[in-house]
């Protein structure tokens, strides 16, 4: 069950970076997080409640909520217009938290690819705290563009060869995850991150503009 939701997490990742690079309506997109959000609320829930009260389950299952409930806040902040710093700093919290699920999957599962695509997930996360909470506009390309390929490393791709049988080679795959991650992002940054350009104000009649 698990994996299907990370599948549907590939989705809304993906939905969300078009999102930010213009190609989807905000509207539109805040429909499809509602949808995820409340499934990823709901399978966490489930798995706790099927666990039997192994605590090793109940964190692996806990995890999930950090999605479910971003998504939920992203799409009734879209949808009623909400600020952004909301979201922006409840990021912050995810991204912090995702560096302690990486170190519990390195560490307690030997999970060795979760571990580096918990990585994944702190990094985007923060970037949405610095797009979302400190409004770092500069950002809006290069994180629409992390996004979208996260949603397929992290999400949509794991997920097909896990319900295919076809996850294997954990540490061959760790590693390879964590070279694509650093090539490609660092590779991305000068192609798409803007510098905000200093503006002045309308002249003013008989006088020139001063820096704002």
């Amino acid at each position: 069950m698990g994996n299907v939701g990370l599948l549907f997490v590939g989705a809304v990742l993906f939905m969300n970076g078009m999102l930010l690079l213009g190609k989807v309506d905000a509207r539109a997109g805040a429909v499809f997080n509602l949808f995820i959000g409340a499934l990823q609320v709901l399978t966490p829930t489930y798995l706790i409640f099927t666990a039997n009260g192994d605590p090793m389950k109940i964190l692996a299952a806990s995890g999930i909520y950090l999605f479910g409930f971003t998504y939920l806040y992203v799409g009734i902040g879209l949808l009623t217009g909400l600020d952004s710093t909301g979201v922006g700093y409840y990021s912050l919290f995810v991204a912090v938290a995702a560096l302690g699920y990486s170190f519990v999957n390195f560490r307690l599962f030997k999970d060795y690819p979760f571990g580096v695509i918990w990585l994944y997930w702190a990094y985007l996360w923060f970037l949405f705290f610095l797009l979302l909470g400190l409004k770092k506009d500069g950002l809006k390309i290069y994180t629409g563009w992390v996004t979208a390929i996260e949603g397929w490393v992290t999400g949509a791709i794991p997920a097909g060869l896990l319900l295919s049988g076809y996850w294997k080679h954990p540490t061959e795959t760790a590693i390879a995850l964590a070279a694509f991650g650093v090539v490609v992002f660092v590779g991305l940054w000068p192609r798409t991150h803007r510098t905000p350009r200093p503006t002045s104000a309308a002249p003013r009649p008989g006088g020139v503009g001063a820096p704002t």
